[in-house]
């Protein structure tokens, strides 16, 4: 290893340290420059106190600091937790206790909320930066401290990891440990990591890398990374738009993005004049997933810009264990791939057996030796979502055909995915029970064209309720939820379809509701 370079990114700094290592709204920097801000950030880290096995919050838009931050944990021994900026103080202040967060890093936009949430929070996150040059809302500015910290590379640098929150079926958000970085692991397992990225899910070496979704999603933070970490030159993009994406795309000559599919029909509904003057030439994949994409907008994604799309199915447990390439979906329409090694897909019933080829069951991911992943103060959650050791489900159901390719169906677990979001109906319906004028409620997902599925409240109102109940319930959801978990329509039903057990029947609401028609209590 060179002198002043983190381990991770000396190769790019030695043979091109001028040449530009990332693009943002802000600017461009070099890998030499990166290699410095990486340094002076574990130098930072390090006055705090903060080191292996420690903890970081990061509250951070898709900018260059973000990535500053992510390489100086990985080279701290420090557990970066990602944090979704649009989240409330209250679910912010859940997973900086959760997590056992030291510090949190966050920009001025998310400064207040987040302060509100670090003095609800029962952590210790006493150590409190904010980007810029200025400090705000009890939070110290991190420039100044960056210029006064050593540019040199650190004495002892220890790998990192990552942990990132998704939500469980009660709807507390709970921690994904996947084991793809390992806290104190030797750096050469990453090398081995961004091998086996390169070879086997064709992340692009030397590139030019599009980070143009939220980087708290996993496969946007760990597709963008990697990237990175393989010397290609990363161009955030600090919110999607439609027009500018395709501006970006020929601009900046990408060869690789990841798009999710709601992003695909808003690239669809552009003029087609736009449509037509996009070259996109030098693109050579870009990968989806985050959710279902209608056949159709894929289609008409493929005829515009070629076989580049290349479709994913995986999670922030698992990371990606199936892949499809254009022409492969295209004679298997729907599918979502079939596994990469060293994963397999087994399909079983109920009683957890393997089933036949087209047989419809759970959709497990079988691990060729062992590992799996662990929820963060969640052992049954853990246990639960694992047949056996190695052997374990994203919650899904669907089949295999007799080539292999597997086909989803639905979901074991009432999920809604929205935009490529997780949303959770507990957690909604939970914070719509503590209206006063809510007697019962269900939270149900329904087909969108934009958004692949979007947020219902199917309400059972005591009589006292007003006759402007929705405005109040979405005024309500809005003070404890982020926005995109808010319900965006209501329906009153005078009574919810509940069994005599209390077994809520939401497959009865949804059939209901598809057939535009109110659901009747169920006695079955």
């Amino acid at each position: 290893m060179s002198a002043n370079m983190p381990t991770l990114l000396d190769e790019y700094i030695i043979e091109g340290g001028s040449e530009t290592a990332i693009v943002d709204d802000a600017g461009q920097v070099s890998w030499s420059a990166l290699g410095e801000r990486v340094n002076r950030w574990m130098a930072l880290f390090a006055t705090h106190g903060l080191g292996v096995g420690d903890r970081l919050a990061c509250v951070l838009g898709n900018r260059r600091e973000t990535f500053e931050v992510l390489l100086a944990c990985l080279h701290s021994g420090i557990t970066l937790v990602p944090v979704n900026w649009h989240l409330t103080a209250p679910e912010i202040s859940y997973i900086l206790s959760d997590s056992g967060s030291r510090a949190v890093v966050v920009e001025p936009d998310y400064a207040e909320t987040t302060g509100r949430a670090v003095r609800m929070s029962t952590g210790t996150c006493s150590i409190r930066l904010v980007t810029g040059e200025y400090g705000v809302h009890g939070f110290s500015a991190v420039e100044p401290l960056l210029a006064s910290a050593s540019p040199a590379e650190p004495r002892h640098q220890s790998c990192g990891a990552t942990m990132l929150y998704t939500s469980g079926t009660t709807g507390a958000p709970k921690g994904v440990l996947n084991g793809l970085f390992v806290v104190g692991a030797p750096f050469s397992r990453v090398v081995k990591l961004t091998r086996y990225a390169r070879a086997v899910l064709d992340v692009p070496a030397r590139e030019r890398c599009l980070l143009d979704g939220p980087w708290y999603h996993s496969s946007q933070l760990f597709f963008a990374l990697l990237g990175l970490l393989l010397g290609s030159r990363l161009v955030i993009r600090g919110r999607f738009d439609p027009l500018a994406t395709l501006e970006t795309i020929d601009r900046e000559q990408i060869t690789a993005a990841h798009l999710v599919p709601t992003q695909f029909v808003r690239l669809l509904r552009l003029d087609e004049r736009v449509r037509r003057e996009f070259s996109g030439s030098s693109l050579v994949r870009v990968w989806h997933g985050g959710g279902p994409c209608p056949v159709e907008v894929k289609r008409r994604m493929i005829d515009w810009w070629g076989p580049v799309l290349v479709e994913y199915y995986g999670a922030t447990e698992g990371g990606a264990v199936t892949l499809v390439g254009s022409r492969d979906w295209l004679s298997r329409p729907g599918t979502v791939g079939r596994a990469v090694p060293p994963n397999g897909i087994v399909i079983v019933d109920e009683a957890g057996a393997s089933l036949p080829a087209g047989r419809q069951g759970r959709v497990f991911v079988r691990r060729a030796k062992g590992g799996g992943f662990s929820y963060h103060n969640a052992p049954e959650k853990t246990r639960s979502a694992h047949l056996e050791p190695g052997t374990f489900t994203f919650g899904d159901v669907g089949y295999l055909d007799e080539a292999g390719f597997l086909f989803l169906t639905g979901r074991a677990q009432d999920l809604i995915v929205s935009g490529g979001v997780n949303i959770y109906p507990a957690e909604v319906e939970a914070v719509l029970l503590t209206h006063p004028a809510v007697h019962d409620v269900a939270v149900i997902g329904v087909p969108d064209d934009e958004f692949g599925e979007r947020v219902v409240g199917i309400i059972e109102a005591e009589a006292s309720a007003p006759a402007d109940l929705p405005t109040e319930l979405d005024e309500h959801c809005r003070r404890s939820l982020a926005g995109f978990k808010v319900p965006r329509e209501y329906q009153m039903l005078s009574s919810l379809p509940r069994e005599e057990t209390g077994k809520l029947r939401k497959d009865v609401l949804r059939d209901s509701y598809a057939a535009g028609s109110p659901p009747a209590r169920s006695d079955r």
